[in-house]
């Protein structure tokens, strides 16, 4: 009945092929332009999974509180000394600020007024009592630096502390490394080199830690979500203020931009990157591969327009069920192109072989709609209970495209049936000449037959000695594996990671008031696997009593140093006259003694003495080195010492926004301890936490996670397709033999697939596992072919036009999934990679192991003679 009515519709658009054309072309043109002001990707990698899952749910009441933790904009600035690095964020920071258009709020991460004047509380007490101690006995200095900013005051203060080691107070060797420290950026300003110099590098004796060299502004921003890139534009205005600011070029400080913002932003730069060239490029190889297969121009435009409108209605199809596609979604032009094309070859060809038959071209038409319209049928139907088979996992993006490809998958079926039968009746190619059969593989066709248990039995011995591979299987779904490593905010965050205290792999723990996260923090506090535990407490200063008292002393013992009037400035012959002290000094000091001060004293009074007779420049850029430095260092002692007592209430409102949420949750935040980049490390880390705090998110917890619901959405998947392929195979089949005889290969490509993965170490990401709904699709399509011609009595398949047609349509497909591995996207570019090996595993167990597995044809009332068969089938 099916092949009957199949047939009609063939012959009915034949005879009739305007009203189908013309029908097919409004829908077309409709369908493009519904998809142009529709079209949108969600780029938000967090929606491909469901929203009912209790880790989902509680990740985003997380960031209903914290919005800015989706939405921020991290600014990394790097400089060569704390106090360039300092001036270069808070210049930075304060012009962002001023783009009230662009940003929400901008703040200096650790910076500040706020941490400016009470910095100091923020050391330990024993590290505290040292500071204030030194900056207390360094008070000659301090004036004498304060009063006079010049190389003049320089000299002054190293005349003060030479006459220490005079009076024998100091020794020499222990002002060695503050004498080459001094040394050091005039000679390299005399080599011509520009030179930086620390204050606070020379008051703690020794070099800054890397965190004083860092500093992060988290920048707030309005994102335009109409956009494909929504925080391209507050990104562009950062890149502009650094340039601006001339912050690379004057202070040698590095910017980078990563954050969630503009992860996101990249990722969709990565993927549209190269595009259009690489879709050209696909393009012109589909056309070579169609001509090869088709051999007639006119064929190859008729299956190039259809699958063109049938691509264009998928799209439109997609958009209106679902709003927006997303970074999976979006391969489903590949998909439609690889697997549509697939229904329209089969056609094409089998009418190509009719045509050499039957030279009336609706008989062979008629004939073709016969042919095809059973396999057909059910390979769509199959390909689509391959595709829909993740609508029942919690894993929405492959659900998503899943829906979206079976759709594609009965526009490609109906299009073949209707479109393409009226455009080839319009164009009316001419009959074959020769028939498509290729008897140059029959001693192969003929080989396959003598030696069939010994192919079957190969296969099944090399299928079961590669099963342990998949105990080897690797699953790898931590989103940012997936991004590119030449992003800039990938590589930063990457690097980022590294460091503890940065927090990358983070959970969060919502508590509904302050006394809950204390009590939760102490907890998890106490957990191995946990370095470090914060909230909103951890930026109140403990033993405050005992600070402020110090710092209040070294306040009234500076006070005098710091509030001299400054000297006018010097001219540079007074300069000069002070440098030949400083030289003379420095050599009375060294004398002939021997150590490291005395060599430290010389070599510095040698660079005095060089640089009193270089020119007048050379001076300006030796004081400005020291003395830009200086005066912001002064600026922040100054308002370091009048630190007051700090509490909950009086913290700055950027601190409590980013620990307080709009309904009174406070945040508690849990960094893992180890290498954050190890899955195993991370999964001990999130079980840990979810033990002590099973309301615990984030992105420590969620990493895990997603690779837990991807697994199982892709085992349940996995059952779904099979139990469902296998109930349209036997409907139609109604043998429990031949259902087995079509499962059996594509369960043989499925098992070498994964067993391959395995082998190699190439793992299965949240992007490629697409490539098993793919291979069901294609791979029960190929296998179906063959079983209906083999129940319908064919023979000798290598050299039969359906192998023509299964060979070229799997050259087409694998073409269109190359296309995806020529990507810039990490994830995509593994998705064609994973795409093309199913892909060659699907077509060598269709066209070599199930032909062996099927035998020779049952034998029935009726049947040719041998060897008809082939010739009636024309392959």
């Amino acid at each position: 009945m099916l092949t009957r009515l199949i047939i009609r519709i063939v012959g009915l658009c034949a005879r009739h092929p305007w009203p189908v054309i013309l029908a097919s072309l409004a829908l077309a043109i409709a369908s493009t332009a519904y998809t142009l002001r529709h079209f949108e990707i969600n780029a938000d990698i967090d929606e491909l999974i469901s929203s009912k899952l209790d880790w989902r749910q509680r990740e985003i009441a997380y960031h209903q509180q914290f919005p800015q933790s989706m939405q921020l904009i991290l600014v990394v600035v790097d400089g060569p000394t704390p106090e360039l690095t300092d001036a270069a964020a808070d210049a930075l920071a304060q012009d962002l600020a001023k783009k009230k258009d662009l940003f929400r709020s901008v703040d200096v991460k650790g910076g500040g007024e706020f941490f400016r004047r009470n910095g100091l509380l923020y050391l330990s007490t024993d590290k505290l009592e040292g500071v204030t101690g030194q900056l207390t006995r360094a008070g000659p200095l301090i004036g004498a630096l304060a009063s006079d900013p010049s190389l003049r005051g320089l000299v002054q203060a190293l005349s003060f502390a030479l006459m220490g080691v005079q009076q024998q107070e100091i020794s020499l060797d222990s002002m060695a490394h503050t004498l080459d420290m001094v040394a050091e950026p005039i000679e390299t300003i005399e080599a011509g080199r520009t030179a930086v110099f620390s204050w606070k590098a020379l008051l703690q004796g020794g070099p800054v830690e890397p965190g004083q060299l860092r500093r992060f502004i988290a920048a707030w921003p309005y994102l335009n979500s109409g956009e494909l890139e929504p925080a391209a534009k507050a990104i562009s205005a950062i890149r502009a203020s650094t340039e601006d600011l001339k912050l690379a070029a004057t202070d040698h400080v590095r910017v980078r931009i990563t954050g969630p913002a503009p992860i996101s932003d990249e990722e969709l730069a990565s993927a549209n990157e190269g595009l259009l060239l690489n879709g050209l490029i696909t393009a012109a190889l589909i056309l070579a591969i169609l001509w090869l297969a088709l051999r007639s121009v006119r064929l190859v435009v008729m299956v190039s327009i259809t699958l063109g409108i049938g691509l264009v209605i998928t799209a439109a199809i997609g958009i209106m069920m679902f709003g927006s596609l997303n970074p999976i979604s979006v391969a489903f032009a590949v998909l439609f192109l690889g697997l549509g094309a697939d229904f329209a070859i089969q056609f094409t060809v089998r009418y190509r072989a009719q045509r050499h038959y039957a030279s009336d071209l609706y008989a062979a038409l008629a004939e073709t709609a016969d042919r095809v319209g059973a396999p057909l049928t059910l390979a769509a139907a199959a390909a689509a209970a391959g595709f829909l088979a993740f609508l029942p996992t919690p894993y929405a993006g492959l659900a998503q495209l899943g829906t979206i490809a079976g759709a594609g998958m009965v526009v490609a079926y109906v299009a073949s049936l209707t479109l393409l039968p009226a455009l080839i009746a319009i164009v009316n190619p001419p009959s074959e000449p020769r028939s498509l059969r290729l008897p140059a593989l029959a001693p192969v066709d003929g080989w396959l037959k003598r030696h069939r248990i010994l192919i079957v039995a190969l296969t099944a011995a090399v299928s079961i000695a590669g099963l342990p591979a998949l105990a080897h299987l690797q699953f790898d779904f931590d989103p940012l594996h997936l991004r590119p490593d030449t992003s800039e905010a990938v590589s930063t965050i990457r690097e980022l990671s590294k460091d503890p205290n940065s927090a990358v792999n983070a959970a969060q723990v919502l508590a509904k008031s302050p006394q809950e996260a204390a009590d939760v923090a102490k907890r998890l506090a106490a957990l191995p696997e946990v370095a470090q535990v914060r909230t909103l407490e951890s930026f109140v200063p403990a033993e405050q009593d005992r600070k402020l008292p110090l710092i209040k002393r070294a306040a009234q013992a500076l006070r005098a140093s710091l509030e001299r009037s400054v000297r006018a400035a010097p001219s540079d012959t007074e300069n000069v006259a002070a440098l030949r002290r400083g030289v003379a000094n420095l050599r009375q000091a060294a004398g002939d003694a021997k150590g490291a001060g005395a060599e430290a004293a010389r070599r510095l009074a040698d660079a005095l003495e060089r640089l009193a007779n270089g020119d007048q420049a050379q001076r300006a850029a030796v004081e400005a080195a020291f003395t830009v430095p200086l005066k912001a260092g002064l600026a922040d002692l100054r308002d370091g010492l009048h630190a007051a007592q700090v509490t909950r209430a009086n913290l700055p409102e950027s601190i409590k926004r980013d620990w307080v949420g709009a309904d009174g949750i406070n945040r508690v935040e849990i960094a893992p301890k180890g290498d954050v980049n190890d899955d195993a490390t991370l999964r001990r880390f999130a079980r840990a936490v979810l033990t002590v705090a099973p309301n615990a998110t984030g992105q420590g917890i969620a990493t895990p996670e997603w690779g837990d619901t991807i697994v199982w959405s892709f085992e349940v998947a996995a059952g779904v397709a099979l139990v469902s392929i296998a109930l349209i195979l036997w409907i139609v089949l109604r043998r429990f033999g031949d259902v087995l005889l079509t499962l059996i290969p594509l369960l043989v490509a499925a098992a070498a697939t994964l067993s391959i993965c395995g082998l190699t170490g190439f793992a299965l990401n949240y992007a490629n596992i697409i490539a098993l709904p793919v291979l069901l699709g294609v791979g029960v399509a190929f296998k179906i072919y063959y079983i209906l011609a083999w129940r319908r009595g064919q023979t000798d398949f290598l050299q039969s036009a359906l192998t023509r047609a299964v060979f070229f349509s799997a050259l087409l497909t694998a073409t269109a999934f190359g296309s995806l591995w020529l990507s810039a996207h990490p994830g995509t570019s593994s998705m064609g990679k994973l795409l093309a090996l199913s892909l060659a595993c699907t077509l060598a167990s269709a066209v070599l192991f199930q032909p062996a597995l099927m035998g020779e044809p049952r034998k029935r009332k009726g049947d040719p003679p041998p060897g008809m068969g082939s010739a009636l089938t024309a392959g």
